[in-house]
């Protein structure tokens, strides 16, 4: 999959044909990391829909509907305050990145007309849309990208927004025939691999193809060919790069029997072997391609139901949550009623009969107190008043700290249900839900005569070693995996302090190489909340240290004691089994 900046390059081309002028008429979030827009162009109402998703990030043009979730989240709303029925009066691509800039005019609230980006970043799980001012200042982003999580660049709010420039690399489009030999002539890495690493928006797709056209070996070292092939390779490079330039695209999808293997805007003669099919924009064919993954998008769609009893149950738990906490910290001051009861019967004999006040000394602190009293009853009475305030305190504190605990259980269990749903691949997998949703009382059982059987069927990777590995897709499963079918000795991986599945590799009684852990990490930090980030501690311990809680809900497990180790969520090179 090519989805490099000539591909960008074509949707830009396409976008500004179809959407210049248009005026934004509706903006919908309808999941997390995906926008969707409705457009009204001079040459009629368009869709847009722009995915930041990890796994999947797209940009196309599409003729279907997104339906908007109940309650839009904090960037959507954002995003309709400032930009709700503004013009797009510029799409623009900086040099040859994987980046869209929407330049939007929009009218603020004083009527003045004002500017506004919308900046789109197609850059794998590092993928993002941020919304930023004319100058370049973040207003928001729809994922948030804070220090700990990147080191290269903050995305939050109220940072300056710049592309993060890691590896360098030079503008295909306008770079030199001097500065493109020199880039690769010092390079002692295979031809293709030189080309792709030097130049911006470059795939490796793309740069076979230009070492095929050329006629040149792509794995052999490009520091050792010559001067005179390596200019000969920069004509090539010049001359397939000029479609970009004059906006000539070519989409198509390449075909391998029924199976699509490749997509791209520029001509891959170097796929002969492949069925070529041609599409009349860049949209159709992203939109054609994907539709195998569509699978994902359907699964999602029926799991609204779902995700809209997690996320009721989570917000009526969160401000219960929240409510109890604010009780809690009412009875912070419990123990003073305690100290002014007792100091009242120590020096209640020289109160004075309708005093207000006693003035004594605490001899838990050594300081002079003042303490309120009631002159209408006598010392006793008012101690006996303070202790009864004491033990009325205790007993809320008390009953409290049990609730806000138990409240703070279903808010993370919740959350892990959440989790479960964002990974669900298939109708099993939300059945399998919907039936711990249902145990857990979150659902009302349907009555029926015929009993179904929900299939339990845990994800099944093998790592680079030759190891099983299993991963738990919800709670009930994830209980299943770690208490009835590894072994004591098996490693058991879980994502520190977040939601996400049980990971289990089974040893057989051998010792697990580090790749072994490094790939269970991976997959552990993949089956999480935390899926996108690059770094995510995962606790992991052999099987036999991990106890299920008496009471626990599903899914929950303690471990005393346990290694650690801080990894990145990418799974593209571990095998399915």
């Amino acid at each position: 999959m090519a989805f490099d900046g000539i591909i960008v390059a074509d949707l830009v081309h396409e976008l500004r044909e179809e959407l210049l002028n248009g005026r934004i008429a509706k903006i919908v979030q309808p999941e997390a990391d995906e926008l969707f827009l409705t457009i009204k162009s001079p040459s009629g109402q368009k869709r847009l829909l722009i995915c930041a998703d990890a796994s999947l990030p797209l940009v196309y043009l599409t003729n279907e509907n997104k339906t908007a979730p109940m309650t839009a989240p904090n960037f959507c709303m954002l995003l309709r305050k400032h930009i709700g029925g503004g013009r797009i009066i510029d799409i623009s691509q900086p040099k040859l990145e994987r980046i869209i800039r929407f330049t939007i005019e929009h009218l603020n609230e004083l009527g003045d007309i004002c500017r506004k980006m919308l900046v789109v970043e197609i850059m794998g799980k590092h993928s993002n849309i941020i919304f930023c001012t004319e100058d370049g200042k973040i207003i928001d982003s729809i994922k948030h990208v804070s220090a700990q999580i990147s080191s290269v660049r903050e995305v939050l709010p109220g940072r300056d927004y710049f592309i993060p420039d890691t590896m360098h690399k030079a503008d295909p489009l306008t770079v030199s025939k001097e500065d493109f030999i020199s880039l690769l002539a010092e390079k002692p890495l295979a031809l293709s691999k030189a080309i792709y690493t030097s130049f911006t928006g470059i795939s490796p797709v793309t740069a076979e193809e230009i070492c095929h056209i050329s006629g040149v070996e792509s794995s052999i070292p490009a520091k050792e060919y010559s001067e005179d092939i390596l200019r000969h390779l920069f004509h090539q490079f010049e001359i397939y790069l000029s479609a970009v330039k004059e906006g000539e695209f070519a989409p198509s999808i390449y075909y391998d029997g029924m199976e699509p293997k490749e997509f791209s805007s520029l001509p891959l003669t170097h796929f002969s072997n492949y069925t070529r099919q041609e599409f009349s924009s860049v949209s159709e064919v992203l939109h054609t391609y994907y539709s195998v993954r569509s699978k994902l998008t359907r699964i999602r769609q029926k799991s609204a139901d779902l995700r809209h009893v997690v996320q009721t149950a989570l917000e009526r738990s969160r401000k219960k949550y929240d409510l109890q906490l604010r009780q809690l910290n009412d009875t912070e001051n419990r123990e003073k009623y305690k100290v002014y009861g007792e100091l009242i019967n120590t020096y209640g004999y020289n109160v004075a009969d309708g005093a207000k006040e006693l003035e004594a000394l605490n001899y838990y602190t050594n300081e002079l107190i003042t303490i309120p009293l009631d002159p209408t009853q006598t010392p006793q009475e008012n101690a006996q008043r303070y202790f009864a305030k004491y033990n009325k305190q205790k007993r809320t504190f008390e009953a409290l700290s049990e609730l806000c605990k138990e409240t703070k259980d279903d808010i993370t269990y919740l959350e892990s249900i959440r989790t479960a749903l964002d990974i669900a691949l298939t109708e099993d997998d939300l059945a399998g839900i919907k039936e711990e949703l249902t145990q857990g009382g979150y659902i009302k059982r349907k009555f029926t005569r015929k009993k179904e059987k929900v299939k339990n069927t845990p994800l099944h990777y093998i790592s680079s070693d030759g190891y099983h590995i299993y991963v738990g897709k919800n709670n009930l499963q994830n209980d299943e995996l770690t208490f009835n079918f590894a072994a004591g000795n098996d490693w058991w991986f879980h994502a520190k302090q977040a939601p996400g599945s049980h990971v289990i590799v089974k040893t057989d009684g051998k010792e697990l190489p580090d790749r072994t852990f490094e790939e269970a990490g991976r997959l552990a930090a993949y089956y999480s909340s935390m899926r996108g980030s690059e770094k995510v501690e995962i606790d992991y311990v052999e099987k036999k240290h991990v106890k299920k809680p008496k009471g626990g809900k599903p899914g929950f497990v303690v471990y005393y004691t346990n290694y650690s180790l801080v990894i990145d969520s990418d799974i593209s090179g571990i095998q399915e089994a």
